[in-house]
């Protein structure tokens, strides 16, 4: 018996949008569903408790970050990643907390596209048209509703990840070498080697090892590496299967690439589709113009009864985007990315808390939705204490865009179920994108 149960409830009319659960070991996933990403074990600004507040079901950690701090041993020895992180159904002194909540790892095959082809370069995983140096780097103030996260190149090009790698990874046909940020040490990753590492982690839900390329490499380097990602995801169930006591416990999910294109996208999920994964993670490497049609061509490949995850997305009209065309569930560090800069979701588009006019703007962060722990705060004040650099400024800031997405993905999850989802979408869209 599979360590996954997904079962499909309902689906829009005129979409791809499905609603469904995912029964794993340590709970229920209701889809669609977004994923919070703890990268170290924890949702920065946000405490467990706090997620659960929010809306949040699952969350996600980083098998790179965990490897070298503080290493898969230590976590295993605390009961695994749900009990280290304290993402349990009940209080740390209940006799009950045993009983963690549903997490998912990822493969640490995006530090091989972060140490390698994007070290040293503003260059994110996603782009919008053609690459220019500076494209992708937050942007620290401004006077207005922003367009969307992404959409103008705000804050997926994470420059705190980039100045903790001080060396290049090296990839071949076996895994990839790499040195710790932490103390320039060697290590070395291959598929049997991430697997082992996320079974100690002990998440419900894992990736296969995959090669994550740049949106800007050409036609032939994104086949061969499609290529290379198809024969490490055959490596990583091989090794998933040889622990039997994991895979009863743990679901392996294999990675669509194939950068941009469509025909590579096809070949891709067709070929990953083939091999028996639990469930489908579709992987980065595209333009923002390029989402929806490389998106469409992967997802025409790939089984409906398979759950499917679109990786790295948090974006919200590309969230839409991806549950209309029938994808499950999403992951992303936007939220608390960008609210550590004081830029806050609101419906009718991106505010920078760091423009000038906020300064003693004494409404509440967002007049139409309020984030369970953030009501009261208004704008004057939150924009005070991202000026003064205060903590709690990019606290309150990170709750509300998780509350902010995590309602929206609810709103579509809802919407769904009464048969409104173009509606729902479409009005979203026609508010956020304004100009």
């Amino acid at each position: 018996m599979s360590a996954l149960q997904f079962k499909i409830e309902n689906r829009a009319p005129q979409s791809g949008a499905r609603t469904g659960t995912l029964t794993t070991p340590h709970g229920v996933i209701h889809t669609p569903a977004f994923t919070p990403v703890g990268t170290k074990a924890d949702v920065k600004g946000i405490l467990p408790n706090q997620l659960t507040a929010l809306g949040a079901e699952v969350v996600l950690a980083n098998t790179y970050h965990l490897y070298l701090q503080p290493g898969e041993k230590i976590v295993e020895q605390s009961g695994g990643l749900a009990k280290f992180m304290n993402w349990v159904e009940l209080g740390p002194h209940s006799a009950e907390a045993s009983r963690g909540k549903p997490t998912i790892t990822d493969s640490g095959g995006f530090q091989v596209f972060s140490l390698g082809a994007a070290f040293g370069k503003t260059i994110s995983k996603f782009t919008k048209g053609e690459v220019t140096e500076k494209e992708d780097q937050p942007r620290r103030s401004s006077d207005e509703v922003g367009a969307p996260t992404g959409a103008s190149g705000l804050a997926y090009y994470d420059t705190d990840v980039a100045s903790q790698h001080g060396q290049l990874a090296v990839i071949d046909d076996e895994g990839v070498t790499f040195t710790s940020h932490l103390d320039g040490s060697l290590h070395r990753f291959t598929p049997e080697r991430s697997v082992e590492i996320q079974h100690a982690l002990g998440a419900d839900i894992f990736f296969a090892f995959d090669e994550c390329t740049s949106p800007v490499e050409p036609y032939e380097y994104q086949k061969e590496a499609m290529e290379r990602t198809h024969k490490w995801a055959e490596r990583s169930l091989k090794a998933h299967r040889q622990n039997i006591e994991a895979s009863k416990k743990q679901a392996l999910f294999g990675i669509v690439q194939g950068g941009r294109h469509e025909d590579l996208r096809r070949v891709s999920a067709r070929e990953i589709a083939s091999m028996g994964f639990d469930g489908i993670g579709i992987g980065g490497s595209f333009s923002k113009e390029d989402m929806r049609s490389v998106l469409s061509a992967a997802v025409s490949e790939l089984p409906e009864e398979l759950p499917r995850h679109f990786l790295g997305i948090g974006e919200p009209g590309d969230i839409l985007e991806g549950i209309a065309n029938g994808m499950d569930t999403f992951d992303c560090v936007a939220p608390t990315r960008i609210g550590r800069h004081g830029s806050i979701y609101t419906r009718q588009g991106i505010i920078h808390l760091t423009g000038e006019k906020y300064k003693d703007d004494f409404g509440p962060l967002d007049p139409e939705y309020a984030a369970p722990g953030t009501e009261g705060f208004t704008r004057a004040y939150v924009a005070h204490l991202i000026r003064a650099k205060e903590m709690l400024g990019s606290m309150i800031c990170s709750m509300h865009n998780m509350g902010f997405i995590l309602n929206l993905v609810a709103g579509a999850r809802e919407a769904i179920l009464v048969g409104r989802f173009d509606e729902y979408r479409a009005d979203f869209v026609h508010n956020y994108y304004q100009k």
